[in-house]
């Protein structure tokens, strides 16, 4: 089954729950670095995120329930 790049965001901040910034979603998922931050705004807008400044980088957090 082919999952959808939001989707696979999701399960992918699901497991990392040490937070990820945007490089490392991009890596991981070997997805459009361009692409990440239109799926995390979503996410935030959503209210299914968080997002903790570190430095120049920002730490990328699933606070949804484990089964949203």
């Amino acid at each position: 089954m082919i999952k959808s790049k939001k989707a696979r965001v999701v399960a992918l901040l699901k497991r990392n729950t040490d937070g990820l910034t945007i490089i490392e979603i991009a890596n991981k998922l070997k997805i459009s670095r361009n692409t990440v931050p239109v799926v995390l705004a979503e996410l935030i807008g959503a209210g299914k995120i968080r997002v903790r400044p570190i430095g120049k980088a920002k730490l990328h957090y699933w606070k949804g329930g484990k089964n949203e």
